[in-house]
């Protein structure tokens, strides 16, 4: 077992919040297409408050804060948070497009030390990344930012989310971050936005592109093991908790609320009217999520992916049922397998209570 690992699982046992995801605005330079957030609102967290609220999370116990957006550097007391969350020894993960870092401000992150830097990176061509983005010029602001870091030593990693738009383009990035000396992550999940709008999941990849994107070997270190069939389902499984979102991580927004995850709009409290610790002991909507386990699972409980989906409850809670499958991550398991998902088969026959042994094998 890994320390991260060990790490987790002490933490879980506790019942410690080991981290927290805290957007410290929703403005934003650029305008993805896939954007998830509405890019406005008032009255945002003051610079007071998230110093009080950086506090309440050290004292609860938070070691990981992600820093994020929006875009963060947008905020003019963003190297104040920033170095403020060090003081208080966070391992501090800032999530920016860089297009605002230059010389200056790559070294300010450095002398701040902070842990590593997420970027996102749409293609390796201008003309793709920036009608993505809708910021013109913004891939080369972005690779300038990146190589600022990188020359100052940050950990960067270069985050591509994959969609109908970029599909072709996951090697010229992934070939940009190894140029870079950066790491790189692939992500082809779509979400709603945070508000329920959900045209822009017409940007999901079909599944014949993503079932290229799982079998290529510049990607996954062995295709065979991680297009396996899935395997058997013990009890260690079916007593294991859907994801870590409210055991032990949770996302505050700019404006203090608490969810679960920031791709959980459950709201569980806000930090303006309750304390930190408060709300994590004794949210009625933390303790719910953390009542699951997976033989809790409608349809899912009976599914022979149970354990090995990427099942998001975040999702699932979007599509309606926090306790239900989340199609996306059915469609995942499906392509990667060539196994059928209780998920998918209750979705056909209208039942919720399809049995796991009516799954098939279909040749992909």
């Amino acid at each position: 077992m890994s320390l991260m690992e060990q790490l987790n699982r002490k933490a879980l046992g506790l019942g410690v919040p080991l981290s927290v995801h805290l957007d410290v605005t929703y403005h934003c330079n650029e305008r993805c297409e896939h954007c998830y957030l509405e890019h406005d609102g008032t009255n945002e967290l003051t610079t007071a408050e998230i110093r009080n609220f950086l506090r309440q999370f050290a004292d609860a116990g938070v070691f990981f804060l992600t820093i994020s957006g929006g875009e963060p550097l947008l905020r003019r007391d963003c190297f104040e948070i920033i170095e403020f969350a060090r003081e208080l020894s966070f391992n501090v993960k800032l999530k920016t497009n860089a297009v605002l870092v230059h010389e200056k401000e790559a070294r300010r992150l450095r002398e701040a030390g902070v842990e590593q830097v997420q970027v996102s990176v749409y293609s390796h061509k201008p003309e793709v990344h920036d009608a993505i983005t809708k910021l013109p010029g913004s891939l080369s602001r972005t690779l300038a930012g990146i190589r600022c870091m990188r020359a100052e030593g940050l950990k960067v990693t270069l985050a591509n989310v994959l969609m109908r738009n970029n599909a072709q383009d996951y090697a010229g990035v992934q070939a940009l971050a190894a140029e870079s000396g950066s790491h790189y992550t692939l992500d082809p999940t779509i979400t709603p936005m945070l508000n329920g709008e959900s045209s822009i999941l017409s940007l999901r990849l079909p599944p014949e592109e993503l079932r290229g994107v799982f079998h290529d070997e510049r990607l996954v270190e062995n295709v065979q093991d991680f297009c396996a069939l899935p395997g058997p389902i013990d009890d260690e499984i079916r007593e294991g908790i859907p994801c870590s979102a409210g055991h032990t991580s949770c996302y505050v927004s700019p404006w203090g609320d608490v969810y679960p995850c920031v791709q959980f709009p459950l709201t569980c409290g806000s930090l303006r009217e309750t304390p930190f610790s408060e709300i994590w002991a004794n949210s009625a909507q933390l303790i719910e999520v953390r009542s699951i386990r997976a033989k809790h699972l409608s349809t899912c409980s009976s599914c022979s992916h149970l354990g090995t989906c990427t099942r998001c409850p975040g999702l699932a809670f979007m599509e309606g049922n926090m306790r239900g499958p989340s199609s996306a991550d059915c469609e995942k398991s499906y392509v990667r397998t060539g196994v059928v998902t209780a998920g998918m088969l209750a979705s056909r026959h209208g039942s919720a209570h399809t049995s796991g042994s009516a799954l098939v094998q279909i040749q992909l």
